[in-house]
């Protein structure tokens, strides 16, 4: 049977928050003494140091040097693939029950060191310590998952029926070959290695490119894993995009691509890589997430669950809440509410305890805010934060206000495109059938949620809206935290291009092809 880790969850029901806490402060000061080592890239099994390097310096104070990476050059990544096709066969030929047995190790690796990870984690993207351990629970449950998925499926292998009995049939699903895993910096412990045991666990063999703004978490991941694979079988390779991910999806021997980011480079990366050939893209790329509130809703529970959606990690999120639709007998009530909630927002160091919102990831990011708010003011009305914090504890790293806007033109670019900020745009309706069209009003379909006790008004909102992972009622967090096997994360149209779910009892399958073997007697 499969279980989420679900570490902070337990924390609450089991009343064991201050060991939580206790847990991560021995955790961070045990980081703190490891910060600026230098660190390889793994090509066909062997660490490699390269005189040419990048610094990782955190967000929250760029004056703390986190690693020191590898600035890999073209050359170097198509070594990387030569290894990985070369691995491929030996590693394929693996039982399934034995690479799912690896996977489990490693997930229970990752539990033991999983404080560790989160403080690396905080120091690295600027998560607090609850969300960094959200991310490496989602780690350590796709690999759990996906084993389990693989076992079930008894390696994906079943004999077919046919009703002439000298002839046998079976439908063997079969890895592709060499993928390339292009992962981004807001989950660079749980995208990284959900993607990347997706394409191993079924047989392929890899070459990991993460963020460079964020390569540790993932590099823990492949450290830990590669000495139990052939040789080859899994390499990582830090650098640029336009270096390494160019090559990944340039290169004839790359057979699939895994990819999460923008909207803007999934679909190049995809066009580019498809071009001259048929071959599986598997992307996530965004939304511009909507929630409605009806005149029915409970607003302190709409509040709360929209505050966490639209500001948890800054907004860095492609889950996050970016639009709000209220209906307008209730809109001054709710806006009250929501802005006095992210006006009390703990602003900070983000491994600092009750800290809610830590910076945002990087210069381009705060410079990306800055102009927004320009617009903002120009266009509509701020109603809360707009302002890039300096002193003090924000001294030093990328601190930006959670923002509330309103009064923007419908068309507003503000309002259509994904800016991954924590910036909250809120419209008003009349009628439920004008807010569902306003939310799926948009290039995207990845969450969308619902605040409303009418059951009418929520089973029409499950059945007109354009979204792949819905809810409604949600305080917690409004659209965000999509649970492993629960919560299968799925987008719709702009948002991704397979439509099926990460987490989910489909996601394995993209990884594979089918081969339909017949013997006869």
């Amino acid at each position: 049977m499969f279980e989420n880790e679900y570490t902070w969850g337990k924390a609450i029901t089991n009343n064991t928050v201050n060991e939580f806490d206790e847990k991560f402060d021995k955790a961070f000061e045990e980081v703190k003494t490891d910060l600026g080592k230098e660190y390889p890239i793994i090509i066909n099994g062997e660490e490699i140091f390269l005189d040419n390097k990048f610094d990782v310096k955190s967000p929250s104070d760029t004056r703390i040097i986190v690693a020191k990476f590898p600035l890999a050059t073209k050359e170097d990544t198509i070594n990387a693939i030569n290894a990985a096709n070369d691995a491929f066969f030996e590693w394929s030929s693996v039982p399934y029950k034995q690479r799912s047995q690896i996977f489990k190790d490693c997930a229970d690796l990752f539990s033991k060191q999983k404080f560790v990870l989160a403080a690396i984690m905080s120091f690295e993207n600027g998560k607090t310590r609850v969300e960094a351990m959200g991310d490496i629970d989602e780690a350590i449950d796709f690999m759990r998952f996906y084993a389990y998925q693989l076992e079930i499926n008894e390696g994906f292998e079943r004999e077919t029926p046919h009703p002439n009995p000298k002839e046998k049939t079976r439908i063997v699903l079969k890895p592709f070959g060499v993928w390339g895993i292009i992962s981004p910096f807001n989950f660079p412990s749980a995208i990284a290695i959900g993607m990347t045991t997706g394409a191993l666990i079924t047989g392929n063999t890899v070459v990991l490119k993460p963020a460079s703004d964020t390569p540790v978490s993932s590099f823990k991941f492949a450290e830990a894993i590669y000495k139990k694979l052939p040789s080859g079988t899994i390499n990582f390779v830090t650098g640029p995009g336009s270096v390494v991910g160019k090559t990944l999806i340039e290169n004839p021997l790359v057979s699939g691509i895994a990819f999460t980011g923008s909207k803007e480079v999934g679909m190049s990366g995809f066009q580019k890589f498809t071009e001259k050939k048929v071959k599986p893209f598997i992307s996530e790329m965004g939304g511009k997430n909507p929630v409605i509130v009806t005149e029915h809703a409970d607003l302190e529970k709409a509040a709360d669950g929209i505050m966490h959606a639209a500001f948890g990690y800054g907004g860095q999120k492609c889950s996050a809440c970016s639009r709000v639709y209220v209906q307008k007998n209730v809109a001054n009530k709710f806006i009250q509410k929501l802005t006095q909630k992210t006006n009390s927002l703990n602003i900070g160091l983000p491994w600092k305890k009750d800290v809610f919102l830590g910076p945002i990831i990087n210069k381009t990011a705060k410079e990306k805010y800055e102009a927004a708010i320009i617009s903002a003011k120009n266009d509509g009305q701020v109603l809360a934060g707009g302002s890039v914090l300096k002193n003090g504890d924000y001294e030093h790293g990328y601190y930006v206000e959670p923002t509330i806007i309103t009064k923007l033109p419908r068309e507003h670019r503000l309002v259509k495109e994904e800016f991954f900020l924590p910036i909250l745009c809120i419209d008003e309706f009349e009628h439920i059938d004008e807010a569902i069209k306003l939310a799926n009003d948009t290039e995207y379909g990845l969450t969308a949620g619902i605040f409303s006790e009418n059951k009418e008004e929520i089973e029409k909102f499950f059945d007109k809206i354009q979204a792949g992972t819905v809810y409604a009622n949600r305080a917690a967090s409004a659209i965000t935290g999509a649970l492993v096997q629960s919560q299968p994360f799925v987008g719709w149209k702009n948002s991704g291009i397979s439509g099926k779910g990460a987490g989910g009892e489909q996601y394995l399958q993209q990884f594979l092809r089918a081969q339909t073997q017949t013997r006869c007697d």
